[in-house]
């Protein structure tokens, strides 16, 4: 059996901040992707490694281009995250 660490959303978010090697509290809900300093298709690869890992969510590359906030992505694991 495979366990997961069961995280809030920010804790998921620092996880990701240091995936993709940017300052602590630069990822922002409701920043877009767009704008969003080192967001590119390596990070998204990190976003879906990161899911697997920590959540046990499968998320796909076509889920992450529909995607436009930070918010967004993180609404692609669904309920996976800790209230």
């Amino acid at each position: 059996m495979v366990s997961y660490i069961v995280m809030a959303r920010s804790e998921f978010l620092r996880a990701l901040e240091r995936q993709m090697e940017v300052a602590e509290g630069a990822l922002k809900e409701d920043q877009l992707l767009s704008q969003t300093e080192g967001w590119d298709s390596m990070a998204s690869v990190l976003f879906i490694a990161l899911a697997d890992e920590k959540l046990g969510a499968i998320v796909s590359g076509n889920q992450i281009a529909q995607a436009s906030t930070v918010g967004d992505l993180l609404n692609l694991v669904g309920d996976r995250f800790t209230p």
